[in-house]
């Protein structure tokens, strides 16, 4: 406890020492950056989100998409075929406690998912309907249903590659498995692949995982209160952050299971009882969700917009594909890898099939999207379906409910900023995780990167570095890149894993340890 006063001090004080001088120099600070990110990062942003060429669909959502349905064949539809098996373990029939690992299979998938279920969940699906219409919500659950495949086979390597060491902590994630998978199986170019991911792990969990997060926190927060300066947010998510990551994986966890539970039920709940207060809209706000999915509904774009901004929603807000969860799964108590493939292949469920679509059924039922009478159609407007009172975004699914509860956008922001903490403490694990394996294990290294990723929180608050989020954005999506390359090659080793517990356990050799 002394040792983690002291640090939180020292976090104090270099957090106390940096937030003036951002504020007073915040807007010749944030030209500077935004000038200086986007001259030298601008072609790497632009080259990760590039269309394919004749399209608006961006080459990296073709990417994950391409591989989910890939890994989705390949293992014979196994998020359908296990899901119920899924579910048992999450409740720990199967957990052994003896097992090396140092969290529960239900700890890390809340984990996982603190690190998925944000403000995507909430803005970017309004993004995706108000340009999309609500076609846009099947291909975000169909794209959501496959994206359970890819992480299946990511976090089942992640658990059997990890390195586990004599205190009992364990390191994974998609640097162990391809650096030490390729060299397994004699194949050139792991330890270059594993470096690559972790420079972009890094990047991303400084920026989309930590800056962002604390940035929309506060422009929210600010919102409800009255304008502040973003320091004393930034400070206050530092100190809390801090005192939660400084204890480790296990204090993480402890946090997010029940974090991720109760926000999950809070925004689901309050979503249910708008649909139900709209009950008669239900039959046909579903038939717009299919009729839009196949014909567009006069919808800018229609059919393939409709599939494009769903796709891209999903891939955007699940990250299954990206590697960041394997990282926190490699954590898990089990001596079988696959049971945690099988756990994480319900947090896609989760992000996409469940909340996602609640949000776009919000958005659809509460009439927020303007139908033009004399066709029957959506309204469109430069692009965009024409909403009631020009929102979109956020705003606009914070109308959506505000138009049962008036009270509503007191609700968002909390939840807002428990996704954005929540999100935060994930990301600062992903990205200590691609730190040590780059500069090594140790207690060090360690509070090193702890510190600058909690200053980089008082820094995402107090400014506007649009380019800078950017990058990290890319950065993460890049990490995609890598990881999915390697899950290719090594996709024949989950195959053996796969068929040989599912032989054990339909033999009855796997037990129940909880009955």
């Amino acid at each position: 406890m002394k040792n983690m006063n002291k640090y939180l001090l020292a976090l104090g004080s270099v957090a106390a020492f940096a937030s003036p001088a951002i504020a007073q120099e915040a807007e010749s600070l944030d030209a500077k950056v935004n000038a200086a990110f986007a001259a030298l990062t601008g072609p790497f942003v632009s080259f990760i989100f590039a269309p394919i060429p004749g399209t608006s669909f961006p080459w990296i959502v073709m990417w994950l998409v391409i591989a989910a349905t890939v890994f989705t064949f390949y293992f014979s539809f196994v998020q359908l075929k296990f899901f119920k098996h899924a579910l048992s373990l999450v409740r720990g029939d199967y957990s052994d406690p003896n097992d090396a690992g140092e969290v529960s299979h239900f700890q890390a998938l809340a984990t996982a998912l603190s690190g998925t279920v944000g403000l995507g969940n909430i803005a970017g699906v309004a993004v995706a309907v108000g340009i999309g219409g609500p076609g846009a919500t099947f291909w975000m659950i169909l794209a959501g249903l496959m994206g359970m495949a890819s992480k299946f086979t990511e976090c089942t390597l992640g658990v059997k590659y990890r390195n586990e060491y004599a205190d009992g902590t364990v390191s994974g994630g998609p640097m162990y498995y391809i650096s030490k998978g390729f060299k397994e199986l004699g194949l050139p170019g792991g330890k270059f692949l594993a470096v690559l991911f972790s420079i972009f792990c890094i990047l991303g969990a400084l920026g989309g995982g930590n800056m962002f997060q604390a940035n929309q926190a506060h422009a929210q927060i600010s919102g409800i209160v009255g304008d502040y300066p973003g320091w004393i947010t930034g400070i206050v998510f530092a100190v809390v952050v801090f005192a939660v990551i400084v204890g480790g994986v296990k204090s993480i966890a402890r946090v997010t299971e029940k974090v991720v539970p109760f926000m999950g039920v809070l925004y689901v709940g309050a979503a249910l009882v708008v649909i139900l207060m709209n009950y008669d809209q239900i039959g046909w706000a579903f038939g717009q969700i299919f009729a839009g999915a196949f014909t567009g509904l006069g919808v800018a774009g229609g059919m393939v917009g409709a599939l494009i901004q769903g796709f891209k929603r999903a891939a955007f807000s699940n990250e299954a594909g990206v590697g960041s969860a394997a990282i926190a799964h490699s954590a898990v108590k089990t001596n079988e890898p696959i049971t945690e493939g099988f756990v994480s292949l319900l947090e896609p469920f989760i992000d996409t099939v469940v909340i996602c679509t609640m949000t776009a059924l919000v958005i659809t039922i509460s009439g927020q999207l303007i139908i033009d009478p004399a066709t029957g159609n959506y309204a469109v407007e430069a692009g965009k379906i024409a909403t009631v009172g020009g929102t979109s975004g956020v705003a606009l699914t914070s109308a959506a409910f505000a138009s049962a509860f008036s009270w509503f956008p007191f609700v968002l922001a909390i939840a807002v900023v428990l996704f954005a903490f929540s999100t935060m403490i994930s990301w600062s694990y992903y990205g200590l995780k691609a730190w040590t394996y780059l500069f090594g294990e140790g207690k060090t290294a360690e509070l090193t990167f702890k510190i600058i990723f909690c200053v980089f929180i008082v820094i995402g608050a107090a400014a506007s570095l649009g380019p800078v989020i950017d990058f990290s954005d890319a950065a993460i999506f890049a990490m995609a890149v890598v990881n999915i390359t390697g899950l290719y090659f090594l996709m024949g080793v989950v195959k053996k894993e796969f068929v040989s517990y599912r032989e054990r356990l339909a033999s009855g050799e796997i037990k129940k340890f909880v009955e």
